[in-house]
């Protein structure tokens, strides 16, 4: 198929098929590529101004709560993985080692960094000795490697971009409120930038990251009713610290091993925006994370559109002023060819400006969502051009508060409470299935073998409650009910 004929063809409706959609909305509106290793993808400049977006203000927030970055190596010695069986074990399957470079056999195996707990407890291990140097709170930004069987852009990869988090501190409680703290960073950056309301609550055993003694997480439910993880945060207690001996003396001059976090999230948001917004003609963007919050489309020919283009700019101009991201599209292309394009690059606010709206000192102003006509077409609404632009910022706001109040809204519609199996298959096949679990991960496991879903979490909030097993009949084990769904 030529070039052309891709960039002509409709993206699949997600009612159809929702794979295919996502592939369509990737590619066309031009967030990413496949990359020619199998499981890789190139990040196009599109997409990776949403990456740069999301990493600043996550970024922002981190520093905000004392943490620094710093950069580890991406080769790991394959020992340093051996140290915590538990971490070996639930990292193996997915591991890219390298055994040979400049030509020779390696004497020891180097590991393609899937995470880096372990090269960073060898680090701390050196540089903690006293109380005095805790705690250590230390994020990284970079890419990881985990060999994907069953890629998809943005979700699941064999590299991958991410910020991973790693902290040492004196005692459980201190790490316990780390762990806790940036949970709550995450659940707040998903809401306020990402525009998604999250489910948040702890993984059941089964469902821990390998090495952890407890996991938090941030499950998003996608268009489709499906769960996306998006970020999750790790009290991994002293399990590193002694596989890797970082220990301190105390303000009593004993030796104690430190206690230690990591938390993690990954360009899999993107994805999760994707998803969670999207509809048949794309991309549907949240301003905060929206590369062109506001773009103008300047229409007219000869000096026609001079005069126009060059409105459209001073229009620009005072949108800067206000810190709103705009962009004028002078390209070389029909209005129409410009407003489609835009759509389905999600842009949240176009602004069409023609001849007569110049003599009338109005601009057309539509909205990407949330004020369709009849045909689900974005009407449209002349604003003077005077008031345009000071408008901006609390037309913005209250796009990002309606996205979050929609994705709401569909959640809530795709959630119920289960007490028999037969209702737990059917309101998993569409949505979210709250149910009372045994919590024994031989259970989860049949569960996912015939209905496809795994426990995504137990939820923070929730009342109290015990009885049987939605599966197996046995006591439930957590107090209250447990969140279970199909999942990316």
């Amino acid at each position: 198929m030529s070039s052309q004929k891709r960039s002509e063809r409709a993206v699949t409706p997600m009612s159809e098929d929702v794979s295919g959609w996502y592939n369509d909305v990737v590619t066309r509106a031009e967030l990413a590529d496949r990359g020619p290793a199998k499981g890789t993808m190139v990040i196009r400049p599109y997409g990776y101004a949403i990456w740069e977006l999301l990493q600043r203000q996550l970024d922002d927030r981190f520093k905000a709560t004392g943490h620094v970055n710093a950069y580890f190596p991406l080769f790991i010695p394959e020992s340093y993985l051996r140290r915590e069986a538990e971490h070996v074990e639930g990292f193996a399957p997915e591991l890219a080692v390298v055994t040979h470079a400049g030509g020779e056999e390696l004497a020891e195996p180097l590991v393609v960094r899937p995470t880096s707990e372990t090269i960073v407890g060898e680090m701390y291990a050196k540089w903690i000795s006293s109380y005095r140097d805790l705690p250590i709170l230390i994020n990284l930004w970079n890419s990881v490697v985990r060999w994907e069987l069953r890629p998809r852009m943005f979700l699941r990869t064999t590299e991958f971009l991410w910020q991973e988090g790693h902290t040492a501190h004196a005692d459980e409680a201190d790490a316990m409120a780390e762990t806790l703290r940036m949970f709550d960073v995450y659940d707040e950056f998903a809401r306020n930038v990402a525009a998604i309301p999250m489910v948040r609550g702890e993984k059941t055993p089964g469902e821990r990251f390998a090495g952890a003694v407890r996991t938090f997480t941030i499950e998003g439910m996608m268009r489709d009713g499906k769960a996306l993880q998006s970020g999750t945060s790790h009290y991994l207690g002293t399990n590193f610290a002694r596989a890797f001996d970082i220990t301190y003396q105390d303000r009593e001059n004993e030796l104690q091993h430190c206690h230690t976090t990591s938390w993690g999230l990954s360009a899999r948001m993107i994805g999760a925006t994707i998803l969670a917004h999207g509809d048949d003609r794309g991309l549907v963007l949240p301003p905060r994370l929206a590369p062109h919050q506001v773009v103008v489309v300047p229409i007219g020919r000869g000096d026609q559109l001079d005069a126009t283009t060059a409105e459209a700019q001073r229009l620009a101009a005072a949108l800067r002023e206000r810190d709103v991201r705009v962009l004028v599209d002078t390209r070389d292309q029909s209005p129409g060819f410009k407003f489609n394009d835009w759509e389905l690059k999600g842009v949240p606010f176009r602004v069409e400006l023609g001849p007569r709206d110049l003599e009338a000192g109005v601009a057309v102003l539509a909205q990407r969502v949330g004020d369709e006509d009849e045909d689900g077409r974005a009407r449209k609404h002349p604003v003077p051009l005077a008031e345009l632009a000071a408008g901006m910022p609390a037309r913005l706001d209250a796009y990002h508060d309606a996205l979050v109040a929609r994705a709401q809204a569909f959640r809530d519609a795709h959630t119920a409470v289960v007490d028999d199996l037969d209702a737990f298959t059917a309101q998993v096949a569409h949505g979210f299935a709250v149910a009372l679990h045994c919590g024994d991960p031989a259970c989860e496991a049949r569960i996912q073998e015939t209905t496809r879903a795994t426990p995504r979490c137990i939820p923070s909030e929730g009342d109290e409650e015990s009885g049987p097993c939605v599966s197996c009949g046995g006591a439930s084990a957590y107090g209250r009910r447990v969140v279970f769904a199909r999942a990316y």
